[in-house]
């Protein structure tokens, strides 16, 4: 149905890797695949096989998992967008790992990638790092023009007061 590949970490993994939940739901445990060192891994290429039976209306959605935090949405792919590379933000490690009440013998917490079918409508902006991008570029672009302005200014009172055409000498 689908593959994985880490850039520069892993060969393509397909489906049979993952430990399938149920129909919809499937689940890679990164203890196995990098052990605690999953918050080195920033991208993740997910793709639909040439014999993928998924229906038009359903999305292939991807999520991270830190240890002791709950999942955190990445993106997905849709028959119309039949692959994505999904920049990998890891939610912070919840104080749960610690705090987590477990027998001596139990395994630990681990990171974790989740793949589910979901309703495509449903799901938020399918290039969750994209939008991510721009509101970074955004902030800069502001952060530029107040520090150019910031140097053309003088102080009336409380007032710092700049001259007219500050924003086409800044453009």
């Amino acid at each position: 149905m689908f593959g994985v590949v880490f850039p520069n970490r892993s060969f393509p993994i397909d489906i049979s890797t993952f430990t399938q939940i149920d129909t919809f739901h499937w689940v890679l445990d990164m203890n196995h695949f990098v052990g605690e060192a999953y918050d080195q891994i920033g991208e993740m290429c997910i793709f639909l096989l040439n014999n993928c039976t998924l229906p038009p209306d359903k999305a292939l959605a991807a999520y991270v998992q830190s240890p002791g935090s709950a999942f955190a949405f990445c993106g997905a792919v849709t028959l119309s967008r039949p692959s994505a590379v999904l920049s990998l933000q890891w939610p912070e490690a919840g104080s749960a790992a610690q705090m987590q009440l477990t027998a001596g013998d139990s395994a630990p917490l681990s990171a974790k990638i989740g793949i589910s079918v979901e309703d495509a409508a449903a799901l938020p902006s399918l290039d969750v790092a994209a939008e991510r991008k721009i509101e970074r570029l955004a902030m800069k672009v502001g952060e530029n023009l107040f520090n150019f302005m910031q140097s053309f200014c003088g102080v009336d009172g409380s007032k710092l007061v700049v001259p007219m055409d500050i924003l086409d000498r800044w453009f």
